[in-house]
């Protein structure tokens, strides 16, 4: 049921590994978190929680390395390295990724983008930048504020990639396409959440009359794979039921 594929990218001048699971459904595109890799989700025991959506032939997931995250989260090279390589990745992912799953899928089809914590903001922002390719996001714990985080300063590749930055200038064709699809976020309130970058994100995309949900978990749902694990067979079974 898992199939690895590996390729280099111009865009971010290294390698990609993309990992899939499940073989019809809708495709979902499941970011890791900061430094996480290709198969993340599967040793975290996230793939065995939506192993029931998998089997039933609801989804089928794919999960890219995460690069960028893994460089802003080790410090590689200068902050201006890695705002442009945040932004080089987010391309690779329409360019490359996103054609790849069509490819697997036989053809085009809208997917859906997820992710926790970092994995949140990619799974985001990729929705506001290609809505073209993608018609729901779901953002758990997410972590949208990387300059306040990582201490990075904006740069125009940073704008580019981070949707606090770019989302309040987006207008046009491309915002009446994003309009049409719905933003998921989720948070808990226990340890090392940060519920005011989810409502902060909420309010944007709301104030750009994009459709969005913020759901609270209580105080026992912490920052953590436990959390993850119950949120996100829930939200895409209600995404793709």
């Amino acid at each position: 049921m898992k199939l690895v594929s590996s390729w280099h990218s111009d865009r971010i001048q290294g390698a990609v590994t993309l990992a899939r699971w499940g073989h019809f459904g809708t495709p979902v595109l499941l970011f890791p978190t900061a430094g996480g890799e290709a198969e993340e989700h599967e040793r975290m025991g996230t793939i065995a929680a939506l192993w029931p959506l998998i089997e039933a032939g609801r989804i089928k997931v794919y999960s890219p390395d995460s690069v960028a995250g893994r460089a802003m989260a080790a410090n590689w090279g200068s902050w201006e390295y890695r705002c442009w390589l945040l932004d080089r990745y987010e391309q690779m992912i329409a360019a490359e990724v996103v054609p790849a799953i069509h490819a697997d899928c036989d053809g085009p089809q809208e997917i859906v983008a997820a992710g926790a914590s970092i994995g949140a903001f990619k799974a985001v922002a990729c929705l506001c930048r290609f809505p073209w390719a993608f018609r729901a996001a779901i953002g758990m714990s997410g972590t949208y504020d990387l300059e306040q985080l990582f201490g990075m300063r904006g740069t125009e590749h940073y704008y580019f990639a981070a949707p606090l930055s770019f989302l309040p200038d987006l207008d046009g064709a491309l915002l009446d396409l994003l309009r049409a699809r719905f933003v998921l976020l989720t948070h808990g309130e226990g340890r090392w959440e940060e519920p005011e970058q989810s409502w902060r994100m909420a309010n944007l995309l709301g104030a750009k009359g994009v459709p969005n949900r913020v759901d609270t978990w209580g105080p026992e749902w912490d920052h953590d794979w436990p959390t993850w694990r119950q949120m996100l067979p829930r939200y895409l079974g209600e995404l793709t039921g």
